[in-house]
Order: C-alpha cells, then structure tokens, then sequence
C-alpha cells in the first residue's frame, strides 16, 4: 500500500511539474531587396509554428503590385517549424528536387534562406533583425 502511494505520488508531481515553451521574436529586420515599415518573425517553440508580420513601404509595394496584382501592402504568414540542433527551419516550400526554407539559429539575429537544387545546397543571408528577445512561459 505504501509502495503504491509512492509511485502515485511520483507519477503525480512527473505530470504536474512545470513545463516550459519558448517564443523567440525577431523584430526591425531589414533586407537588401525590399523595404518595410514592419517586419517581424515569431518562433513559436511550443506549437511549431513562425509567424512573419510585415507591411511594404510604399515604394516596395509598388514594385511587387507591377507584376502581381494580389500583393497586399500588410501581411502574415505561418509556416510550421522544427528545430534540428541549435537551428530552427521552416517547413520546406516547392518540390523535391527544388526546394526553400527559412533558417534561423537560436541565439542569432540573422535569418537565411536555404535553396536545394538537385541535391545542391545553397544558403544566403535573408534578413538581419535589430532585436531579438526570448520568452520562457511556464505552464
């Protein structure tokens, strides 16, 4: 009887114990190609989950508004993550023989962007964020 309160006891305080999820926000980033006025990324450790806030300037707007009438000057997307080793990357974006996605490293504030082409792997500097912050939640 002893014994089994004591295993109940320790499967209770295993469950119960506190649980962390991390959310790291990458803001200010800029880029050599396009301006913005807002460009943030949100990793999202616990659901898996980036989200990117940005909203073009004027004239990057209209650059992109020439060739695809859709482009929208504030927008959002969410991508599904997951970490390999002290890398977070995005889900992979085309077809298996081509291929992007993004890369961020957990203490930096440079995102890249991978292209696989036939198995060649390039990586090129995407973005650089002038904040970085990092949230623990405990549950």
């Amino acid at each position: 009887m002893k014994k089994t309160k004591i295993i109940c006891s320790f499967f209770l305080l295993l469950f119960t114990s506190s649980t962390q999820a991390e959310k790291i926000i990458l803001s200010k980033c800029n880029s050599s190609q396009d301006s913005f006025l807002k460009n943030e990324y949100i990793l999202d450790l616990e659901q898996s989950l980036m989200t990117r806030n940005y909203v073009f300037d004027e004239k990057t707007y209209n650059k992109h508004r020439v060739t695809d009438l859709t482009v929208k000057k504030k927008n959002k997307i969410e991508r599904l993550i997951y970490k390999d080793g002290q890398k977070i990357l995005t889900e992979k974006l085309g077809y298996p023989q081509f291929y992007t996605q993004l890369v961020f490293e957990t203490d930096s504030n440079l995102i890249k962007i991978k292209t696989v082409i036939n198995n060649e792997e390039g990586i090129d500097l995407l973005s650089i964020c002038k904040k970085l912050e990092r949230f623990d939640k405990e549950s």
